[in-house]
């Protein structure tokens, strides 16, 4: 494996620990820059309308672009944006900050995963594709507490100068070992790709990704204060907790991945039910630290175990648009990411509390678990395109075996 994949996959590090790190900084952001803690958590819905708007529009701007140069475009560009974070005065600066570097980001699983096929001969793709996102995986187990911990001992502002500094030894990484890819001779037919969207059962797709992502965002979000003002514990349990919610997604994607090709339907119907009766368990018993341990690390491996079954579902409905299937699925899982903020922070602004997130969250999964039994059902009657010949569903965040414990994405092979 050519170590240019391996700093891809470093490069993905200091991503995902931009992108996921807030959900541990809430409190001190809030304090800071006076606003609520509903309000702080917004950040967390910029980075995921920037990715959900930058995936599929970057996804098709750079495809005639000069790989390298891309890639240290956008990674210089998401290493700015962390600096201006840190730097931020008011709440408006880091709010930009956030959408900027999520447009970057966006960009940058874009071509980094065509970069990394392009480097490997087409036995390895899978296996380099996996590489690259482990960084992602590793992320949520270790960067995502260090931000955290950093938060809480050196001020939220440290984490932000944490990934910058992580990104700048990324960028000299790329500047020195990634080779120069000749550009695609040929330009997909978009015209053609966008007649995916014809299909309803596409639309199903996106809205059970986005509303099984946006149930645990709307808890995870708001993790930090729930474990404090809730269920009592210490600031510093935070970070430990946060580890142990990725440790149990990087354990229920790899288990999911192992089954989902030969129970698709299984896997989605099953992680759900199980996220579903885990968040109103979460709701009842928040208050007790044994139970908000336990259940965050719980809903970490049921919520995560359902990405590649639902990564495999968008290919194969979509299969006929290799340029857009993973864009589209990227943007569904942020579309998740962006509401399950949202409607935590409404729900807290009503009055009703951080365990009342966990019930909205519910909510949330109770309706992707309706729209899956949907999707079977139009499957059964034979109405549902057939999978393509040619495309393999690879998780975009690669743990054991290329599976990872987050949002996924496909490749064709």
């Amino acid at each position: 494996m050519p170590s240019a994949v391996y700093i891809l996959g470093l490069s993905v590090f200091a991503l995902g620990t931009s992108e996921f790190m807030l959900s541990g900084l809430l409190p001190p952001i809030a304090e800071d820059m006076g606003v609520s803690i509903p309000q702080a958590g917004l950040l967390i819905s910029a980075f995921a309308i920037g990715m959900v708007v930058g995936a599929p529009l970057l996804a098709v701007a750079t495809l005639r672009l000069p790989r390298r140069a891309t890639l240290v475009t956008l990674l210089t560009v998401f290493g700015l944006g962390q600096v201006a974070g840190a730097l931020a005065p008011t709440y408006e600066v880091l709010f930009a900050s956030r959408v900027v570097s999520a447009l970057a980001c966006a960009g940058f699983w874009a071509v980094g995963a065509a970069v990394a096929v392009a480097m490997v001969p087409f036995g390895s793709r899978a296996r380099a594709i996996a590489v690259m996102i482990g960084g992602l995986s590793i992320a949520n187990v270790l960067g995502v507490p260090a931000g955290a911990f950093l938060g809480e001992h050196l001020g939220w502002r440290s984490a932000f100068w944490a990934v910058g500094a992580a990104s700048a030894v990324a960028l000299a990484g790329v500047l020195t070992r990634i080779p120069s890819i000749p550009v695609p001779e040929e330009k997909p037919r978009l015209r053609r790709e966008l007649t995916i969207y014809r299909d309803r059962q596409v639309w199903l797709a996106v809205a059970v990704t986005a509303l099984s992502a946006g149930g645990v965002f709307c808890v995870f979000s708001y993790l930090a204060p729930l474990l404090t003002d809730v269920a009592g514990l210490g600031g510093g349990w935070v970070p430990t907790v946060l580890g142990l919610f990725g440790i149990g997604a990087l354990l229920g994607t790899a288990i999911g991945g192992r089954i989902a090709d030969a129970h698709l339907f299984g896997v989605m119907l099953g992680g759900i039910t199980a996220s579903t009766v885990l968040l109103a368990v979460l709701a009842v018993t928040a208050e007790s630290p044994v139970a908000a341990v336990g259940l965050s690390f719980l809903i970490g491996v049921a919520s995560f175990f359902t990405a590649p079954a639902l990564n495999a579902r968008m290919f194969n409905v979509a299969g006929a648009a290799p340029t857009l299937a993973a864009a589209t699925t990227t943007a569904a899982f942020n579309l998740g990411n962006t509401s399950g903020p949202w409607l935590g922070g409404t729900v807290i602004d009503a009055g009703l509390g951080f365990a009342a997130t966990a019930w909205a969250g519910a909510a949330m999964t109770t309706g992707a678990l309706g729209l899956v039994a949907l999707a079977l059902l139009f499957e059964r009657r034979g109405k549902a395109p057939a999978p393509r010949a040619g495309l393999v569903a690879v998780p975009a965040r690669g743990g054991r075996d290329g599976h990872q414990a987050g949002p996924t994405r496909c490749e064709t092979v």
